[in-house]
């Protein structure tokens, strides 16, 4: 028996299936733009050919312009401080130093930068920049160590008036425009308008920009995180006292304590005698409301009718009389168990402190710092 066969695209009749009509459609059309997809950029390329050779210099300039972007030759001159606000991006600096005089082009600054990697490295400060750079000699300069900053240290137990005066030696800013920046800073109701307490001993960096309102903020913001990390308001409230109250407590530990295993010992005179009912006489509190320094009160110091002389007044003074750290706040918070009701750095040169409980060993205690100091 004889079968007729046809192929696929034969629908047995000698005539084409529609699926393979199809196909030959569809292959037509993928010539089509395969033959498209070689002449665009041939079309491109003779166009651009035409313009250069149609156009002269000026098509050359065109392209070179297209493919080289505007970019200074050399180091460049003068100064500018460039300023990169937190999250700029790349486009963003380039942008800015267009501006501002110091690279040509935004592509030649972009281009640099990608050659160079640093595109998802630029640091938010100041930079020194000179006019009319290079964008490789711009990138150059935007180098995280190149950031205009300066490293202040606030040691523990500083007065805010001696802060000042060392913010006005880093800075150039008088210590008079940070005393008058800190009388319009907000503050607890509690502190009553005086920052003393609230400047958190830290190393701060400070750059040219920031004011004397900005600088003390940023202390300040400091010394809430502290705080905050302290659970101090929660714990001094389990104490019987407020967060001011317990900032003036650590400034008195801060102050009186030579070392810091002293300053849960400090803590603890303080707290038996405010349970007692007894005056505080801190020589270091008599001393802060004279503006004078030292460890010893004369007598006529003691004859102050300052509200900080606690051998006058009975309680806590007003505030703090510096501004205290981490060990002294902790001290403050959990002081160490004891009877002590009095002590006295007996060896002030090697910070050697005694405590006792009893009034007679304490005239023993206070003979010898009397004999250390005079030696001395």
């Amino acid at each position: 028996m004889d079968f007729l066969l046809g192929s696929e695209d034969d629908d047995g009749r000698g005539r084409s299936h529609p699926r393979s009509r199809r196909r030959r459609r569809g292959r037509r059309r993928r010539r089509r733009r395969n033959r498209g997809g070689f002449l665009a950029p041939m079309l491109a390329l003779i166009i651009l050919a035409g313009m250069i050779g149609g156009g002269g210099y000026y098509g050359y300039q065109w392209l070179n312009d297209v493919l080289v972007p505007d970019d200074y030759p050399g180091p460049g001159s003068g100064e500018v401080i460039i300023e990169i606000r937190q999250g700029a991006s790349a486009g963003e600096v380039a942008q800015i130093l267009v501006e501002k005089g110091v690279v040509k082009s935004v592509r030649a600054f972009t281009n640099a930068i990608d050659a160079a990697g640093m595109s998802g490295s630029l640091q938010p400060g100041d930079y020194r920049m000179r006019k009319g750079m290079s964008a490789k000699d711009a990138v150059a300069l935007l180098d995280p160590k190149r950031r205009l900053q300066t490293k202040v240290t606030i040691s523990e137990g500083m007065r805010a008036s001696q802060i000042y005066q060392k913010l006005e030696e880093a800075t150039g800013i008088s210590a008079e425009e940070f005393q008058k920046a800190a009388k319009a800073i907000s503050l607890p109701d509690a502190a009553r308008g005086n920052i003393e307490g609230y400047l958190f001993p830290a190393t701060y960096e400070i750059t040219p920009r920031m004011n004397a309102t900005e600088i003390l903020e940023k202390m300040l913001d400091r010394h809430d995180k502290a705080v905050e990390d302290a659970g101090l308001r929660a714990r001094a409230k389990k104490l019987g006292f407020t967060a001011h109250e317990m900032l003036t407590i650590a400034s008195i530990v801060q102050a009186e304590s030579g070392r810091l295993q002293d300053m849960p010992k400090v803590a603890r005179v303080i707290y038996n005698r405010l349970e007692k009912s007894m005056k505080l006489q801190m020589d270091s509190t008599v001393m802060y409301g004279l503006g004078k320094y030292g460890i010893i009160a004369s007598g006529t110091d003691l004859e102050s009718e300052s509200p900080y002389n606690t051998y006058r007044w009975e309680g806590l003074p007003p505030g703090p009389i510096c501004n205290p750290g981490d060990h002294a706040i902790e001290a403050a918070l959990q002081p160490e168990k004891g009877d002590w009701l009095y002590f006295a750095t007996t060896d002030p040169k090697r910070r050697i402190t005694k405590f006792t409980d009893s009034w007679e060993e304490f005239q023993k205690i206070r003979a010898e710092l009397y004999r250390n100091v005079q030696g001395g």
